[in-house]
């Protein structure tokens, strides 16, 4: 017996345009096009995207980059893949406020002193994962950080990050003494909008050395990749953070 499937599919003529000369990315950009549809209720919770290779095709895009659109909107909160039902629009679009600051940013805000010491620095070609976050060609080249950040003395987190070569130059003095997010604002970045995820780890022999805490502590992990004006994903990082000394506050506005 066939099972039940729910809820109207999506029409595959949604009125979907895809810019090959934009340096927008195509995934991004079929993102944005599915967002505003379901945003401004062309496409009604519920609403199911039956058939990805048939809309892929439709909009004379690859396989990859449907499945990598559709996982955005799944992390964004706008659709959600069932067994059995497939893909499906869940609510219209909940607008979260979100400041891209860095934590040397929220550190001097908060009247607190960073200190930054650079563990890692590197400049060298990225390997296959590092390529597909930041949606980068093989063989390009991007910055390496892993830093270890200090308040009022005492080592808060441990911050690695990978940045795109093509958007800003980095040295170790210059991360010694500013925020990342400084530096590449200098250059001319506009910081549009980052995806972030947390989670809960406890500390290896490292962690717990540069940390100061005791082996197996609470830690906060992070992982954050943030786009430009222009959809570009600029830079990746995972975070650990103290339990003991740090906790993020997200405010939530229903529309």
């Amino acid at each position: 017996m066939a099972r039940r499937r729910e809820g109207p599919i999506i029409d595959t003529r949604l009125d979907i345009s895809i810019d090959r000369s934009s340096p927008v990315p195509l995934y991004h950009q079929v993102v944005t096009a599915i967002e505003t549809a379901i945003r401004d209720g062309q496409l009604a919770p519920g609403t199911r995207i039956d058939n990805e290779v048939e809309f892929a095709n439709q909009l004379n895009v690859s396989r990859p980059t449907m499945r990598k659109a559709m996982s955005e909107l799944v992390r964004q909160g706008l659709v959600v893949r069932k067994r059995g039902i497939g893909t499906q629009v869940i609510s219209n679009h909940m607008r979260r406020p979100l400041e891209l600051s860095s934590l040397f940013d929220d550190l001097v805000r908060t009247g607190k002193k960073p200190k930054t010491q650079v563990l890692e620095f590197t400049h060298l070609p990225a390997e296959a994962d590092i390529l597909e976050t930041l949606g980068l060609p093989e063989g390009a080249s991007v910055y390496y950080f892993k830093r270890l950040r200090f308040a009022d003395g005492r080592p808060l987190a441990i911050m690695r990050n990978w940045v795109r070569e093509d958007i800003a130059t980095f040295t170790e003095a210059e991360l010694i003494e500013g925020g990342m997010y400084h530096r590449m604002r200098l250059a001319g970045v506009t910081f549009k909008l980052a995806y972030q995820r947390m989670g809960a780890t406890v500390a290896k022999a490292e962690e717990s050395e540069l940390l100061e805490v005791e082996l197996g502590a609470p830690l906060i992990t992070m992982e954050r990749t943030t786009l430009d004006d222009m959809g570009r994903v600029v830079e990746a990082g995972t975070h650990l953070y103290r339990a003991d000394s740090y906790s993020f506050e997200v405010t939530l506005i229903q529309h």
